[in-house]
């Protein structure tokens, strides 16, 4: 029997063609040991909607003098009121979404837990995701797999270490990864055929790939048909 395997960093309050990967793979492998970028990322940072276009959240975290750091060992700065202003943007512009009080209980208390670390607290809020989204994929770290390394190399060990033969990607990702090296290992690549999807937005004009927050708070139980069902893998 084929074994599907997805990969991804664990970004913060990921975006709809994250979870539609998850729905179409037998296993999910959040890559929390690998190097932390430089730059802007997606891992800490990520919009919901607001009265007047997009509601940016970011998760300020430790760069000065750490270096090089692993995703795992980013800490979280909390210097900055940043928890307050997130759960404030979430209150002030959801009050009237169809589905606030199904969904925004579990996300403040998750916020209340106060992480140190980067990676806990947005693995947790993907673990919420999944399941508010009913999605039954397994979910691994790489810490706990201990498997490291890079690029396409990682991938096939990761595949090998959880016994999986395909390896699902989004067609963005696909221009990245080294498929010679996959198929010398017998492992073949599942082109996930995902398009944004279109759902009920508050405010005004639609915004596209907003955090699937935004898509569950206004949707509710719909969210994972919403998700998985546009143009399966």
């Amino acid at each position: 029997m084929s074994v599907v395997l997805a990969v991804h960093q664990p970004i913060f309050l990921p975006w709809p063609g994250f979870f539609h990967k998850a729905a179409h793979a037998d296993h999910l492998v959040l890559l929390d040991d690998v190097q932390f970028p430089t730059g802007r990322t997606w891992l800490t940072r990520n919009r919901l909607k607001s009265e007047t276009g997009e509601l940016w959240l970011t998760v300020p975290v430790l760069r000065r003098h750490r270096g090089r750091q692993s995703i795992r060992d980013v800490e979280i700065h909390d210097a900055i009121g940043w928890r307050e202003k997130h759960l404030g943007g979430l209150r002030q512009n959801y009050v009237h979404a169809p589905y606030v009080a199904d969904y925004a209980p579990g996300i403040e208390a998750i916020y209340r837990r106060r992480h140190t670390k980067l990676a806990e607290l947005s693995i947790q809020l993907i673990r919420f995701l999944l399941a508010a989204l009913s999605m039954p994929t397994s979910v691994t770290l790489q810490s706990e797999l201990g498997v490291t390394g890079g690029g396409t190399e990682l991938l096939a060990a990761l595949c090998e270490r959880l016994g999986a033969d395909r390896l699902l990607t989004l067609s963005s990702a696909e221009k990245h990864i080294g498929t010679g090296v996959l198929v010398e290992r017998g492992i073949e690549i599942v082109r996930a055929r995902f398009h944004p999807p279109v759902y009920p937005q508050l405010w005004g004009d639609f915004i596209y790939n907003l955090s699937t927050l935004d898509l569950l708070l206004n949707c509710g139980p719909r969210s994972r048909e919403i998700v998985a069902g546009r143009g399966g893998s």
